[in-house]
């Protein structure tokens, strides 16, 4: 039966008791260990009883709209928590489980913010880390261990019956440690970008899902758990740090599963690339492999050449190469191109780039190449404005992302200020005065319609009033010299007294730390980023590997890098600060 909208379910509950009803013996998750092999599975009728004998739990002591902070590992017990929560009518949170003895999470921040009734998570994360129970005890949250959970309910406990409007889940955006911001999903939100991305890449219920991507993350959770559940299709996942230590046994997965889809940032291809061995490959095809969703951070066109050339070998069509764009204030989905279309790479003038225009290259060393990250989907708006006035811009134009649709969020949890600036946005001089999200990312549209993220507007290095994008200095830098780990780096500007000054903070890769030639690699670096971007950097700080501050996805947090490069929080390696 459709909704009111069209649409095929009312809510995640609604989805789930389908699924349950109609393919209630088939499986719907498989989890691997770090081996390949299946350490735990869940059908679709074996999901809903796990998750309604949570719920039932959860009813006896909670109240409709009390959250849960969702702390898991890797495996299949996060996806029963979530559901759960859902038919009991308690908003989850899913959050990254912090890491011992840092001081960067944001966990304590996501805490005072939701201010949770319940901490879910299981015996193994329990026994592992109990500095994770002593940091969330207190009397006002109450601990459950799902896989605790009895295999089987009674239907007179009663599960919620959630309507569009109430809240699925609060995922909460990847930004400073000071400042999270908890997006309000809805079940409408859901259900509506479900099918826009159903429709959209044009996958069905015979489309096999493989991810390693943490499932506290949205591309995780929605792209992967749910997209799969709402086609009723088979999703095989991995450990994320089973993929960090053997990226290819991701490509083995979709080989043994003969998967069609998959979706991993930009990092991953090129984890991919920099770690193949012919021998881990031997046997394998991907030609099964119809849809490499890459999204979740800058896609470059050198990446999507190298892991092409790589594995094409392989049977992977370089057609399935898809980038894609979207954020959790709209959801997930924003824009992306038709299953097969391959990528669209565009070559543009790099002079006019730095003074924020769209042009043809004068010249092989004017060049500059972008991807694009597809179209606009169905039943959305989007507009390219320009920050400052609030107006349209045309084709080939670089402003500001402006998106509406049934799929964009309610607002930020308890935040009625960022809600106003952030999902109320008008464009001057429409007459339909329609409210718009602000993405707060800067690309362009082109002719044809294809949208080319560009950067975030934070992030922008202006340099004698030139603009250059932090991405294009790092990725140069991690080309300079074999021991600068790629994708490790920040580049981000600083306002001094004298002006503006660019600063790089980067790692090396732990394989390299002894015997290092500091000046020689600091020399490397100021000449590769001198002749390709024609500015020098002011200060250079190397660093040990991972301590570089990222997102749930991966992305480089300038902002917070900038913020301890100025408390000096980063400890160079010998002392290797070196000032222009």
């Amino acid at each position: 039966m459709l909704d009111k909208r069209g649409l095929p379910f009312t809510s995640l509950v609604d989805l789930l008791a389908r699924r349950a009803a109609e393919q209630r013996d088939e499986r719907a998750y498989v989890f691997l260990s770090d081996k390949g092999d299946e350490e735990a599975v869940l059908t679709f009728g074996e999901l809903q009883r796990c998750a309604a004998a949570m719920a039932a739990r959860l009813r006896q002591s909670s109240a409709p709209g009390d959250r849960a902070l969702l702390l898991f590992g890797p495996g299949l017990d996060f996806i029963i928590a979530y559901f759960g929560c859902v038919l009991a009518g308690v908003i989850p949170v899913p959050m990254m489980p912090p890491r011992r003895n840092s001081s960067l999470d944001s966990s304590a921040s996501i805490v005072a913010s939701c201010t949770p009734r319940f901490v879910m998570t299981n015996a193994r994360v329990r026994s592992a880390r109990p500095d994770i129970v002593e940091r969330f005890s207190g009397p006002q949250m109450q601990w459950f261990a799902v896989d605790q959970a009895e295999q089987s309910y009674e239907p007179q406990h009663g599960m919620a019956v959630p309507s569009p409007d109430d809240i699925a889940f609060l995922q909460y955006t990847s930004g400073s440690t000071s400042d999270p911001k908890g997006v309000m999903v809805t079940h409408g939100n859901l259900i509506e970008n479900l099918e826009m991305i159903r429709l959209t890449l044009g996958n069905t219920g015979r489309s096999t899902y493989a991810s390693w991507v943490p499932l506290y993350h949205d591309m995780g959770l929605i792209l992967n758990v749910l997209q799969s559940l709402y086609l009723g299709s088979l999703c095989v996942l991995l450990a994320p740090v089973t993929f960090i230590q053997r990226p290819l046994s991701w490509l083995r997965a979709i080989h043994q599963y003969r998967a069609e889809v998959t979706a991993a940032p930009n990092f991953a291809f090129d984890l991919c690339v920099q770690r193949f061995r012919a021998d881990q490959m031997q046997n394998v095809d991907l030609s099964s492999w119809k849809l490499a969703v890459n999204a979740a951070e800058p896609v470059r066109a050198d990446t999507i050449e190298r892991f092409t050339a790589t594995f094409g070998a392989y049977g992977f069509d370089p057609h399935a190469m898809r980038p894609l764009y979207g954020m959790a204030e709209a959801t997930l989905l924003i824009s992306s191109g038709r299953r097969g279309s391959g990528p669209v790479i565009r070559p543009i003038s790099l002079d006019a780039f730095r003074r924020n225009q769209i042009a043809a290259p004068a010249g092989p060393e004017d060049t500059h190449r972008v991807v694009g990250c597809g179209e606009n989907i169905v039943g959305q708006r989007i507009a390219i404005v320009d920050p400052q006035t609030r107006r349209r811009l045309p084709p080939d134009c670089i402003g500001e992302v402006w998106v509406g649709g049934p799929h964009v969020c309610k607002g930020y949890w308890q935040n009625t200020d960022a809600t106003s600036a952030i999902f109320q946005a008008r464009i001057e001089g429409d007459e339909d005065n329609e409210p718009w999200l602000r993405t707060g990312d800067l690309g362009f549209m082109d002719a044809a319609g294809e949208l080319f993220i560009t950067g975030r507007s934070k992030d922008m290095i202006i340099v004698r009033g030139m603009n250059y994008y932090p991405q294009d200095i790092e990725n140069t830098v991690y080309d300079s010299h074999p021991v600068l780990r790629r994708h490790g780096g920040a580049a981000f500007s600083v306002l001094t007294d004298s002006g503006e000054k660019v600063v790089l903070v980067q790692e090396v890769e732990r394989a390299h730390r002894r015997a290092l030639d500091i000046e020689e690699i600091v020399a490397c670096i100021r000449e590769a980023v001198a002749n390709e971007h024609e500015i020098a950097l002011d200060t250079i700080v190397l660093i040990r590997h991972g301590a570089i501050p990222k997102t749930t996805s991966g992305k480089i947090q300038r902002g917070l890098a900038r913020q301890m490069w100025l408390q000096n929080s980063f400890e160079p390696i010998d002392a290797a600060q070196t000032q222009a």
